[in-house]
């Protein structure tokens, strides 16, 4: 009853931040340059034809009217047609969020995968070789771009040594059978088909854009994981296991590293959120049919709906995002509330 409460009081409290959403997006996508209907009718368009769809699509209407028109869709379900791909936009969204979604997580679990041992290493050891080196390679790693990572990658894996899989994208279908769409998430349908060739095929598409983006995650992870990891091993209670004999990896593992989990997990869903909205340049490197690719081209051709669309679902998703982290972290230490 407690946790439905507050998870009841966290979406009311996300109401005014969502209709802020809704204003902001909406003015912002009608100050971009460019002219959805120039760009809809094609370069030899006359005045008149431009004006005629602009009339269709309702621009040549005023703001206020516009933008109640568009709250009123919204109540309905509808986010518009796109102007670029020519489908509905909540379509497009729905089928290219999947995509965004996996790479994203497997991008975080790399970075999990590495960073949280290098975070482990490094607080066991301070000031020690082992905690420079681990400081250095959390350095490195975040010192270049994402762009620059994927670019590299490419041109190593790709031009020189030939062994990454081709075509780009998330699966071709020329080498597998595509799985039926269930969750949309390539690496979860390929097992409920029972695929294993493709599930295969799926993780190796997989490989470089996650690394790519996981690169850029793995310094926040390390160091928050190797501050929580400090603080908790100097408490009163790593000091008295001790003194009672406990080895040093109960210790670590078993007292320490439980204590130090809340405020990894917090960092994890501020990093999550970062890199679903972060990931544009990798999905554009690597022909990744996802949400950042399909927002860049809804930019360039002043798409407002498609646009408009984007944001609101990226404000839905940091909201539900923040409300998994606080219950996650709830859980983990039932003395934390969340209440506001």
């Amino acid at each position: 009853m407690k946790t439905a409460l507050t998870i009841l009081r966290r979406i009311a409290s996300a109401v005014p931040s969502l209709v802020g959403v809704v204003v902001v997006t909406f003015l912002l996508a009608r100050a971009l340059p460019g002219d959805p209907a120039a760009y809809y009718a094609g370069s030899s368009a006359t005045p008149e034809s431009i004006a005629s769809i602009r009339a269709h699509l309702g621009l040549d209407r005023p703001l206020p009217a516009q933008f109640v028109d568009y709250v009123v869709r919204l109540f309905n379900g509808d986010l518009g047609m796109s102007v670029s791909s020519g489908k509905p936009v909540a379509e497009d969204l729905t089928t290219r969020l999947p995509a965004s979604i996996e790479l994203t997580g497997m991008a975080l679990v790399f970075a999990l995968v590495i960073g949280l041992p290098l975070g482990v290493i490094a607080a066991t050891r301070p000031g020690r070789m082992a905690d420079h080196v681990c400081r250095l390679i959390v350095t490195v790693g975040a010192a270049f771009p994402t762009f620059f990572v994927a670019l590299m990658l490419m041109f190593v894996f790709y031009y020189k040594l030939g062994i990454a899989p081709e075509p780009l994208g998330r699966l071709s279908d020329i080498y597998y059978s595509l799985p039926p769409p269930v969750t949309g998430l390539l690496l979860v349908d390929t097992l409920i088909a029972g695929d294993l060739p493709a599930f295969v095929g799926a993780l190796a598409q997989l490989a470089l854009p996650s690394i790519s983006l996981g690169l850029f995650a793995l310094a926040p992870i390390a160091r928050m994981t190797r501050a929580a990891m400090l603080t908790a091993l100097s408490s009163d209670y790593c000091r008295t296991a001790r003194a009672m004999g406990l080895s040093s990896g109960r210790i670590v593992f078993g007292y320490a590293l439980r204590n130090a989990l809340l405020p990894i997990v917090n960092v994890l869903g501020m990093v999550f959120s970062f890199l679903l909205g972060a990931n544009v340049l990798v999905e554009q490197v690597f022909a990744w049919p996802g949400i950042g690719a399909y927002a860049v081209n809804a930019v360039i051709a002043s798409d407002y709906a498609a646009v408009q669309g984007f944001v609101l679902m990226m404000a839905i998703l940091y909201v539900l995002l923040n409300l998994a982290v606080d219950l996650i972290a709830t859980a983990i230490d039932p003395r934390v509330r969340y209440d506001g």
